[in-house]
């Protein structure tokens, strides 16, 4: 292929922001370099409705670092896509000139459906050999994006508003949570669940994409320091899920923050994700696997088709 085509996602959630670079290829596309910073853009959006300044700045400064290597990288096409926190936000067009004035795209705020399907068909891209039917459920900062279906197609797919900071901020404020604040946070994600017309009996298998699965796998595997091969593909049985959500949910953030593959600005809300991971478990009958393709990699073949 000759002067194959370079374009980029960034995917901007409540808690990070991420970038995938990649280049096209005979067999979908080769990754030239994926990020993370972790921004927490959602702040207290759940209980003031609006960007704090310090958030916006943190999501700036890591737009003018992904600008600087979108250059370098020679990419031609860019898709920049919000998510969660930026649904909810009064103060949003301080966010969208902010975007544009770094990077020179225009912000897309997504529909929670439509997330869930690029990360739907990010994780089976990925995993092609999975057992259908498969749901694959994204933890967001803000939201929860969970989708079910098979190569054939989607046959529901929805986002819920419980994500890691929403629910640390509103139900999990103390440090660590008390056993009430924990029973509440269960009954808000049981009922969001129950009412979400997912038909979770009839999954085959179950991928957990982005970083609360992610950084669950590699807790639960004890690495000394991150390692994407082992995470990619790896399963957590739902009793080891439960038995370290409940070791999250009772431990301070400063002893999780000791945690060797711990990121600094997960560590207060990786309870939460755990917590919200479980409830999702208690309803199926296979085990977690973790995919570390996701809504990134669905938005990179996007754009990639669309040049086809």
């Amino acid at each position: 292929m000759t002067n194959p085509l370079r374009v980029a996602a960034i995917d901007c959630g409540t808690n990070s922001v991420r970038l995938l670079a990649a280049q096209a290829s005979d067999d979908g596309f080769t990754e030239l370099t994926r990020d993370l910073r972790l921004t927490r853009l959602g702040q207290g959006v759940d209980a003031t409705g609006e960007f704090h300044p310090d958030a916006l700045a943190r999501t700036f400064a890591a737009c003018d670092e992904y600008a600087v290597a979108l250059n370098r990288l020679g990419v031609e096409r860019v898709r920049f896509v919000a998510t969660s926190a930026a649904r909810d936000a009064r103060n949003r067009a301080a966010f969208f000139s902010g975007v544009h004035e770094r990077l020179g795209v225009d912000a897309e705020i997504i529909s929670g459906e439509e997330e869930a399907e690029l990360s739907f068909t990010g994780a089976l891209t990925a995993l092609p050999d999975a057992d259908v039917p498969a749901l694959v459920m994204d933890i967001g900062g803000g939201s929860t994006e969970l989708v079910l279906g098979s190569a054939r197609g989607i046959d529901r797919g929805l986002a819920l508003d419980m994500g890691s900071v929403r629910l640390r901020e509103r139900f999990l404020p103390a440090d660590p949570p008390g056993g009430a604040e924990i029973t509440e946070a269960i009954d808000y994600c049981d009922d969001l669940l129950d009412a979400s017309g997912i038909d979770f009996a009839s999954a085959r298998t179950w991928f957990g994409v982005g970083g609360t699965a992610t950084s669950l796998s590699a807790i639960a595997q004890g690495l000394a320091t991150y390692d994407r091969a082992r995470v990619h593909g790896s399963t957590v049985s739902r009793g080891e899920l439960s038995a370290l959500t409940a070791r999250l949910l009772t431990t301070p953030v400063a002893q999780v923050l000791q945690i060797p593959t711990m990121e600094p600005g997960r560590a207060d809300v990786i309870c939460a994700g755990a917590l919200i991971c479980a409830r999702v478990g208690e309803r199926l009958g296979v085990d977690l696997t973790v995919s570390e393709a996701d809504i990134l990699d669905g938005l990179v073949l996007g754009l990639l088709d669309e040049t086809r």
